[in-house]
């Protein structure tokens, strides 16, 4: 069930598959007992779940003037958590990550031995400190800084590059493990898709992600709907390669690709997404949702 995805470009091909007409079958919940805030970004490694959150204790207001702007606010307080969870949804360890300002962690991957965090300041165009976890010693240690707020990270196994993105994956980055642009290569190009924004993303093989996120867009009746959906992205190319929405939601109400996701494979080859879009004080609770996915015959 927590097996980690593979990175063969195979999932990333499926989804470019996946229609409005896809479904999604509820195969597990799993209610997590224990504080969890508000969930980011979530990885298998070293048979554990790896789930990074934000504790708001003085939440980022808007400075006068900002109008909506998410880089225009102050940056609040709040302490980032990287909780990590056995199999059977209990909680292993909680460890605390950030300095100061920067107490968001994000978007995290996990490829070989190492599981890559984002923790930024809670804007838009601020700062990002990038750790290194061992998933089974679990030694945190920071690698690099980024002039901007990182919502996400994804490490690709065959170049050793670290592919992220700014707040709301406005821009796409590359860097090498130390910071570093690709001599020769696009450090970064701006997203062309306004269809949703990537919370979330995971590398799948030859410079493609899988990403994923919402908007949210004014109903007819003065309140918010959450548009979902996934997108393939191939970074070397520069191209948006597909894009689906999934009109999926939780127990709180929320479209299940608010924030964290993973993709991953059953025994028999079926595509698990896996989610955990409810924060701990709303509804049932954070739970990790697994859906199996089908497409219609």
């Amino acid at each position: 069930m927590w097996s980690e995805p593979v990175r063969d470009g195979s999932l990333s091909a499926e989804v470019a598959m996946w229609t409005r007409r896809t479904g999604f079958d509820l195969v597990r919940r799993m209610p997590l007992q224990f504080p969890t805030y508000h969930p980011q970004g979530m990885a298998f490694a070293a048979g554990r779940i790896f789930l990074t959150t934000v504790e708001v204790l003085d939440p980022p207001l808007a400075l006068p003037g900002g109008n909506g702007d998410p880089a225009r606010r102050a940056p609040g307080r709040g302490r980032g958590h990287i909780l990590v969870i056995a199999p059977d949804g209990t909680l292993v360890e909680d460890l605390v990550v950030g300095d100061g300002d920067a107490y968001h962690p994000s978007g995290i991957d996990f490829v070989d031995t190492t599981l890559w965090v984002p923790v930024g300041e809670y804007r838009a165009d601020s700062r990002s400190i990038v750790y290194s976890l061992d998933p089974s010693s679990l030694e945190l240690t920071e690698r690099f800084q980024v002039d901007d707020h990182i919502t996400w990270l994804a490490p690709a196994p065959e170049t050793g590059f670290l592919y992220g993105a700014s707040w709301g994956s406005r821009r796409l980055y590359r860097w090498d493990v130390k910071g570093h642009t690709v001599t020769g290569e696009p450090e970064a190009w701006d997203n062309p898709s306004w269809h949703v924004d990537f919370q979330e993303a995971q590398y799948d093989g030859e410079g493609r992600l899988v990403c994923a996120g919402i908007t949210e867009l004014p109903d007819a009746h003065g309140g918010r709907y959450e548009l979902g959906g996934l997108t393939v992205v191939d970074f070397p190319a520069r191209k948006i390669e597909a894009e689906v929405p999934l009109p999926v939601f939780s127990s709180a109400g929320h479209n299940i690709l608010r924030n964290p996701f993973v993709l991953s494979r059953d025994t028999d080859g079926a595509v698990l997404l896996h989610v955990a879009p409810d924060d701990g004080d709303e509804a049932a609770g954070t739970e990790i949702l697994t859906y199996r996915v089908h497409n219609p015959r």
